[in-house]
């Protein structure tokens, strides 16, 4: 997949664009369980595909697909969903190796899900996800003169439609799954903050805000690549965790363990107040 690794400019909201404008701090939001609850959709296309292409023999509950996420390698839903394919049929006996799975028919079964069947509209499970925050929160952060943009592994066509047609947003900075390598690897979060610092002379600091193991150890691959900046993990606790006290209590254990410096409920915990306090 060919990756714009310089991408063109976007027009976030003015103050960003100023040659004087230096912002105080970056914020940086992935999408999926920080902006938009994914429970009953993306999830619930994983389970779908395995359910699927395993014949109706396995469908992965929540626990196990969080369990697969907490390795950091899974971030993104196909090649989760096919693992946990492959992993269902070794637990039969099955090498992987003579497995005939196609990793574009399972692609195009999740889409079916999740999108819909619809080509030119959406009316799949994406159109029922709940909104995790809310423009005015983002507000709130520019006029703390914090810039703050959006690196996410999901399509660019499906962060748009939360962004822009959800929450009404013009032309967000935005990083997505075509624009850069997937997470755990920095190098779309490098490009989204690069958009957002506006080559200024001093470097803010940088929050990436995230839900996942993969979305830490995003930020700790940032830090060691680029130690001149400062980089802060914030980790946001995903809605489908926090039915239960047990399970919250051990996602957020396992998120400050790949690195979190705080872990919050709604990322809208997160006011300017307190990146300033990590800031330090």
């Amino acid at each position: 997949m060919p990756y714009a690794l310089c991408p063109m400019p976007h027009d976030p909201c003015p103050i960003f664009m100023t040659e004087k404008f230096s912002p105080k701090a970056i914020a940086v939001f992935d999408i999926d369980g920080v902006i938009r609850d994914v429970s009953g959709s993306y999830r619930r296309a994983i389970a779908d595909t395995v359910e699927y292409f395993t014949n109706q023999a396995y469908r992965p509950t929540p626990l196990e697909i969080d369990q697969l996420k907490s390795e950091g390698v899974w971030n993104n839903d196909w090649e989760a969903s096919q693992e946990l394919i492959y992993r269902y049929f070794q637990s039969q006996g099955q090498p992987r190796e003579q497995l005939q799975l196609d990793y574009n028919d399972i692609v195009t079964f999740f889409q079916s899900r999740y999108r819909g069947t619809d080509p030119n509209n959406f009316t799949g499970y994406i159109c029922d996800e709940p909104l995790l925050l809310q423009p005015s929160y983002l507000e709130q952060l520019t006029q703390a003169n914090i810039a703050w943009g959006f690196f996410s592994g999901a399509t660019r066509g499906s962060a748009n439609y939360v962004l822009q047609k959800r929450l009404g947003l013009q032309s967000p900075v935005l990083i997505s799954m075509e624009d850069a390598p997937g997470k755990p690897d920095p190098t779309g979060l490098f490009a989204t903050v690069q958009i957002l610092d506006n080559g200024c002379d001093a470097l803010p600091t940088v929050v990436y805000v995230g839900d996942t193991v993969a979305d830490m150890y995003t930020v700790e691959k940032a830090r060691n690549q680029q130690p001149h900046r400062t980089w802060i993990g914030v980790g946001v606790l995903p809605p489908h965790v926090q039915e239960t006290a047990a399970r919250r209590d051990a996602y957020a254990e396992t998120l400050k363990k790949a690195g979190a410096a705080i872990v919050l409920s709604n990322v809208q915990e997160l006011t300017p107040e307190q990146i300033q306090k990590l800031d330090g």
